[in-house]
């Protein structure tokens, strides 16, 4: 039996899995261990979980960086092997999107990717995210999760 009150968030994190219809499909439900991982996020960083194909369970950490002048450096998704979330396939742009962080969350914008970018089934050119957001860039398909800094 799991221990919630060492994690408070967990509850909290399967309701939205498990009870959301995100673009008319069942929200992804992770596992336990993800739950886990999604309750020890620091604040202003977030994880991205791969839902389907190779890239299921694989994840993606989403952290705020800065460069040498301060600016926060966008966290880019593409085929490039440079990419910080990188995406190996033709379905995919180089340079496909871009999380940036933005007012307590992440603002994902599509870098006028030929396959587009979707939010819960919507195709977008900007989305702000939320706990259980379901992101497809390309074939791949991805849940997005906030830390909340516990």
């Amino acid at each position: 039996m799991p221990n919630n009150e060492a994690h408070p968030q967990t509850s909290a994190l399967t309701a939205i899995a498990a009870n959301a219809q995100l673009g008319g499909q069942p929200a992804y439900a992770p596992t336990q261990e993800e739950l886990a991982a999604i309750a020890t996020l620091p604040e202003g960083s977030a994880l991205l979980i791969g839902t389907n194909g190779e890239l299921r369970g694989a994840r993606f950490l989403l952290n705020i960086e800065t460069d040498e002048t301060g600016a926060v450096k966008p966290i880019v998704a593409g085929r490039s092997p440079n990419s910080d979330v990188y995406l190996n396939d033709v379905t995919v742009s180089r340079q496909h999107a871009a999380f940036l962080p933005n007012a307590g969350t992440f603002e994902l914008i599509d870098n006028n990717s030929l396959n587009g970018t979707y939010v819960n089934g919507d195709r977008v050119d900007n989305a702000y995210l939320q706990n259980g957001s379901q992101i497809n860039i390309g074939k791949f398909h991805f849940s997005f999760f906030l830390g909340t800094g516990k």
